[in-house]
């Protein structure tokens, strides 16, 4: 599917997706990232949903989210809550969705102006 990438400035939008990749401000991602709208697309080291760990989402932590979109590949797949635990229970929200939704939802959130940020996986 191909976005049209919205005047939000210099804010990191999704701009196209497809199974095996994202379009960040037209640049394209063929493995996991974490986006937030105001910091540099980060390469989040999971290639699979089985490989999960709270440490993957623990390096969410520093970015202060208010909420976290999980992207969790082609279908929706909710991860167990204690890999989210750490996020949780800090008061961060996390919305689990399929990679598509989780793109587009991001991308609402952040033209809302929230403190979003999205970890979507994208499996080799």
């Amino acid at each position: 599917m191909k976005l049209h990438q919205d005047s939000s400035g210099a804010l990191n939008t999704v701009t196209g997706y497809g199974a095996d990749y994202v379009d960040i401000n037209l640049q394209r991602h063929t493995g996991s990232v974490i986006v937030q709208p105001d910091a540099p697309v980060t390469a989040w080291p999971v290639s699979s949903f089985d490989a999960l760990t709270p440490e993957l989402f623990e390096q969410l932590l520093p970015l202060l989210p208010e909420v976290v979109v999980f992207g969790s590949g082609e279908r929706l797949r909710f991860p167990h809550p204690r890999l989210t635990a750490v996020l949780t229970g800090r008061g961060i929200g996390v919305e689990t969705m399929d990679f598509k939704a989780a793109c587009r939802t991001y991308n609402i959130l952040m033209a809302e102006g929230r403190k979003v940020a999205a970890a979507l996986l994208i499996e080799a």
